[in-house]
């Protein structure tokens, strides 16, 4: 996993994007992909996270985070 933030979050459409110093580029994330995170899950910009990701082609982003964890 490598650390990063939450870039952006739209609650509304439970997705968002996650920046890290290891990646040139944004990763795209999706609210089904967070974990240990009981009920509602969602993130908040500026929130500290460590993520795996995968390459892919996600709404123009060319990673997807595939497990995303809060950290605190």
């Amino acid at each position: 996993m490598i650390q990063g933030v939450v870039e952006s979050w739209l609650d509304e459409e439970g997705w968002g994007v996650l920046t890290s110093p290891a990646l040139a580029e944004p990763v795209w994330a999706h609210f089904c992909h967070i974990v240990d995170m009981p009920g509602f899950r969602t993130l908040t910009a500026g929130n500290a996270v460590e993520f795996d990701y995968e390459d892919a082609d996600q709404d123009g982003y060319i990673y997807r985070a595939t497990s995303v964890r809060l950290l605190r």
